[in-house]
């Protein structure tokens, strides 16, 4: 079979990934989207109940609606906000069903490399097709694949409690007792969990601002329900936001509902605490700060601390990936959050995506690393521009389309011991589609 007959591997049925597969279909090339769950935006659907700080006009690729034109497809209201499950059931859904075929689901990625060469030989690499490696219910199989586009995401792979990137001594063991995402307190059974409890809630992106103010509405009704609030860095500063002055109004509000939520009373908040250990007693479990500092006793701990790419089944394929945030070398200085908000991060494409294997692209919120800078607006960019170069109109693919709101409110972990800093911890997606600002009750399947 000709390299050109082959198609092009799209890795994750997400909102980039199935963007993805819209340029490629309006290029003329042939998509397949290999996705791990049994449905479309099967990671977006595990935070159904949270609801986006982006605008349903901000959310939908303008390629993957034109796919959608035709079948009826109504556009929800532009101006309004969806939850993760009016994303996936409104707009991700109906993408996947337009693709048919397709779409694989219950397909899990296991590995990509150069058919017939690990990643130390060099003949053969600019000639012979990708295999892509896969898990399925029937067993092992292998796909041949002109180019690979990674959109997998990092939702899989949240980062510890533990302050230097590695879990801390004893969280694992602790696993019962600690979540690592916002709880749906619209859950009798969740809502039971924490309900009068005491609860130690580590991290200072949206995410966690987001746990702040659903505590103290289960506060308002849960007497005993409380916060301590663990900040890395050493003051509060600006990690409530931009407030009024924010280009995303709602998550302008969330920040604004967040500091409510502390003046309150239902919420301590505990600065410079910079996890090293969880200890289980008969109280509680007990969390140790590196400067010997305690916070103790709590019943449940959620940990929301930003996310990370995985890596590992890329691990035959040759990337140049950036030391510190495991991004493309070549995009990483135009998202370092040490530098950089979401609105100041200058739209990019196949160029600064491409790597040193021929055919391979990393996009979507995995392309960041662990930058937290990433909306869903850039993603949407990212495939157009990677669609183009595939199909050989590297002007397009040099063009930029879009223009992002300056929201001036995001930054990184890197910087939380200076006061005059951005403050958004590395939470693996706080400027982008993920961002809550309130909880709904979630429908059932």
């Amino acid at each position: 079979m000709s390299e050109n007959m082959l198609p092009v591997v799209v890795v994750g049925a997400g909102p980039v990934g199935l963007a993805a597969a819209a340029h490629l279909l309006d290029r003329g090339l042939e998509p397949l989207v290999l996705e791990a769950g049994e449905q479309a935006g099967a990671q977006v659907r595990e935070w159904h109940n949270v609801r986006l700080f982006s605008r349903w006009a901000e959310v939908i690729d303008p390629v993957a609606e034109k796919l959608l034109a035709p079948t009826g497809w109504t556009h929800p209201d532009p101006e309004t906000y969806a939850t993760g499950q009016q994303w996936a059931q409104r707009y991700l859904q109906p993408l996947a069903e337009v693709l048919g075929s397709r779409v694989r689901f219950g397909t899990r990625v296991s590995g990509v490399a150069r058919r017939g060469r690990d990643r130390v030989v060099d003949a053969g690499r600019e000639t012979e097709p990708l295999t892509v490696h896969v898990q399925t219910a029937a067993g092992e199989e292998r796909i041949l694949a002109r180019a690979v586009v990674d959109a997998s995401g990092t939702w899989g792979s949240p980062n510890p409690l533990g302050a230097d990137g590695l879990p801390a001594a004893g969280e694992r063991a602790a696993a019962d007792r600690i979540a690592y995402q916002v709880p749906d307190l619209a859950d009798p059974s969740v809502r039971a969990r924490y309900a009068g409890k005491r609860v130690a809630v580590a991290g200072s992106g949206h995410s966690a601002l987001t746990a702040l103010v659903a505590f103290a509405e289960l506060a308002e009704t849960a007497p005993g329900t409380h916060v301590d609030w663990l900040l890395r860095r050493g003051q509060v500063g600006d990690t409530f936001g931009g407030g009024e002055a924010d280009q995303l109004p709602a998550r302008g509000a969330l920040g604004r509902r967040a500091a409510a939520a502390v003046e309150a009373g239902h919420v301590s908040t505990v600065t410079g605490f910079r996890t090293s250990a969880v200890a289980q007693t008969g109280d509680g479990l007990v969390l140790e700060s590196l400067d010997g500092r305690r916070v103790a006793p709590v019943d449940e701990v959620v940990v929301l601390t930003g996310f990370r790419p995985d890596l590992s089944w890329l691990a035959e394929v040759r990337l140049d990936l950036d030391p510190t945030l495991q991004a493309a070398r070549a995009l990483a200085p135009l998202i370092d959050p040490n530098v950089h908000s979401c609105g100041t991060v200058y739209p990019h494409g196949a160029r600064e995506l491409t790597q040193p294997e021929p055919g391979v692209f990393v996009v979507g919120m995995k392309s960041y690393g662990r930058a937290p800078t990433f909306l869903a607006m850039t993603g949407y960019e990212q495939v157009r521009s990677v669609a183009a170069a595939l199909a050989g109109d590297h002007e397009a693919a040099e063009r930029v389309e879009l223009v992002l709101p300056d929201t001036g409110v995001c930054g990184g972990a890197g910087l939380f011991d200076d006061p005059t800093a951005a403050t958004a911890e590395a939470e693996g997606g706080c400027c982008g589609p993920a961002e809550p600002v309130e909880q709904t009750a979630p429908a059932r399947a």
